[in-house]
C-alpha cells in the first residue's frame, strides 16, 4: 500500500471499548462487518480468526479485517486489558480498502499511543457536541502511529531531543540562513557529533533534509498560484532563483514554471 493511499484513509469509530476482561469474558462466533483493531496491554486472551486460534498477549495489537470470522475467550489466569475500535475503513472514494498491517503483531507498551487512547477514552465518555468527529480524529492518530511503526519502520517518539528541538527549529526557519554549526551549537554538540546523529535520526544528512523541508514548501507555494518563481525562490531560502529551479526539477521531475501552469490549465 503506497502512501497516496494512506493519505487517503477515511476511519470511522462504530464501537469504542477500553476492555478489562472477566473470566467469563467472550466473543461469540460471528462474521464481522467492520474492522476490529485490539491493542493489548496487559494480560492474555484466546482469539479464532477464520478458523485458526491465536494466543494474545500484551504488546500484541490485532487487526482484524472486514468479513473476517471471529470469535474469543478469556484466560482466567492472566486477565487480558486491551483498547478496541471497531469502525469502516475506506478510501475518500467511498471504497474498503485493507489495512496495511499484520493480523497480530507485537509493537510493545507504547507509552504515547496509550496517552492517545486515553484521550479516546474522555472524549468517548464525556460525549460532547463533536465527540463522535474528535474520535475520528484520535483515532487517525493511532493508526498513523500504527504505521509508522509497521509500515514505515519509524519510531518517531524515541527521537532524541536535541534532534526533535532541531527539527522544530527548522520547520519554522527554514527560510533563513540554516548551518550544520548553527544547529550543532543550539543543541551543545559538536558539528561532527550533531551530523551523524542528525543522519541516524532522520535517515538524512542535515542539508537534505533542509532542502526536503523548502521543497515541500515552495511546492504549497507554487500550487497556490500566488507567486512567481523569484518570490517563492526567495520565500525559501533561495538567493540564486536558477540554482532554486534546478533544485526543484531534480526533487520534483518538473520544473516550477511547469507546476504553474499545470495550475493555470486546472482553472482555466
Amino acid at each position: 500500500m503506497d502512501n497516496e493511499i494512506l493519505n487517503n484513509i477515511v476511519a470511522t469509530v462504530d464501537y469504542y471499548n477500553h476492555r478489562i476482561c472477566t473470566p467469563s469474558w467472550c466473543i461469540i462466533d460471528d462474521t464481522i462487518d467492520f474492522v476490529d483493531i485490539t491493542y493489548v496491554i496487559s494480560g492474555q486472551a484466546e482469539y479464532t480468526i477464520n478458523g485458526k486460534k491465536y494466543l494474545i498477549s500484551a504488546g500484541d495489537l490485532l487487526c482484524i479485517p472486514k468479513d473476517s470470522r471471529r470469535s474469543a475467550i478469556s484466560c482466567p489466569d492472566s486477565l487480558m486489558e486491551c483498547y478496541c475500535i471497531n469502525g469502516i475503513v475506506k478510501d475518500i472514494n467511498n471504497t474498503d480498502i485493507n489495512l496495511p498491517l499484520p493480523l497480530i503483531c507485537n509493537i510493545g507498551l507504547q507509552t504515547d499511543i496509550i496517552a492517545l487512547y486515553n484521550d479516546l477514552n474522555t472524549a468517548w465518555r464525556l460525549r460532547d457536541p463533536g465527540y463522535i468527529l474528535k474520535s475520528r480524529a484520535i483515532y487517525l492518530l493511532i493508526l498513523h502511529r500504527f504505521f509508522q511503526l509497521i509500515v514505515y519502520k519509524m519510531d518517531t517518539s524515541i527521537i532524541d531531543k536535541r534532534i526533535k528541538k532541531v527539527l522544530l527549529y527548522m520547520s519554522s526557519h527554514y527560510n533563513e540562513t540554516l548551518t550544520v554549526s548553527k544547529m550543532a551549537n543550539m543543541v551543545n554538540l559538536s558539528v561532527m557529533y550533531f551530523g551523524n546523529l542528525f543522519k541516524q535520526e532522520t535517515g538524512m544528512s542535515f542539508r537534505q533534509f533542509l532542502t526536503s523541508i523548502r521543497m515541500n514548501r515552495a511546492e504549497d507555494m507554487l500550487y497556490s498560484g500566488e507567486y512567481k518563481i523569484h518570490e517563492i525562490a526567495d520565500a525559501c531560502g533561495f538567493s540564486d532563483v536558477f540554482y532554486f529551479s534546478r533544485l526543484f526539477k531534480e526533487n520534483r521531475g518538473f520544473a516550477p514554471s511547469n507546476a504553474i501552469r499545470a495550475k493555470n490549465r486546472k482553472e482555466s
